[in-house]
């Protein structure tokens, strides 16, 4: 496994150099902004990145705002409540992503949010408290706990929320298998758990946050 700064002088020389390639670098939340966001705005959050799974980003951010209105702006209180009729109508609503799945996934969501939330001091405390070692762990529980929150729903959402995560694309499993950390795809835990131990050693070497680390990783094949 090679140093991490033998991998960020690989991705710069791909790239066009260290400016080019930290302008790339996604943002990272700082632990006290996690705490500050509503569980509603987490839930809205984690909903449209299951829309946008398979569609145009910007098809469903632009239906996004109707969500947020027929959706009670996804308050978890409101949502537990809502009814299988309620629900139907909704699935009516031309407005909308009629996906029968992911709209019954917003209620199973809902009732998730609202019980971490209660449990923790809300869903951003609970996201910033959860030790950055092993955010594997932290996909796994969002994929068990949730519903259409498995594969690279539960990274991609905490990427959206601004929760420093590794993200398993193509380009960071190639650049892991270049390193020899693992020798397949990412969908076993035993990978993604050998993947996360590489992952935490580079940062420890970098100091910078795991997305940038992943981002950087991705740059050394992409």
């Amino acid at each position: 496994m090679k140093a991490f700064e033998d991998i960020f002088a690989l991705a710069c020389h791909r790239h066009g150099g260290e400016a080019a390639v930290r302008a790339r670098l996604p943002e990272v939340a700082s632990g006290a902004t996690l705490r500050k966001r509503t569980d509603a705005w987490y839930l809205s959050t984690m909903m449209r990145r299951i829309f946008r799974a398979g569609l145009s980003h910007d098809m469903v951010d632009k239906k996004w705002p109707a969500f947020e209105d027929a959706f009670f702006g996804f308050e978890p209180e409101k949502l537990v409540l809502m009814s299988d009729h309620m629900l139907d109508e909704r699935l009516q609503d031309t407005r909308l992503i009629r996906h029968a799945g992911k709209m019954q996934a917003i209620r199973f969501n809902a009732q998730m949010v609202r019980e971490i939330s209660r449990e923790h001091g809300g869903f951003g405390r609970f996201l910033s408290e959860w030790p950055d070692q092993d955010i594997v762990g932290l996909w796994l529980v969002l994929g068990r706990k949730g519903k259409q929150l498995g594969g690279n729903s539960a990274p991609a959402f905490l990427r959206m929320a601004g929760r420093d995560t590794w993200y398993p694309t193509d380009d960071v499993r190639a650049g892991l298998i270049a390193n020899g950390v693992i020798d397949r795809a990412l969908s076993s835990q035993r990978d993604r758990r050998a993947a996360q131990a590489a992952i935490n050693t580079w940062q420890a070497e970098s100091g910078l946050p795991q997305a940038h680390v992943s981002r950087i990783l991705s740059m050394t094949v992409g």
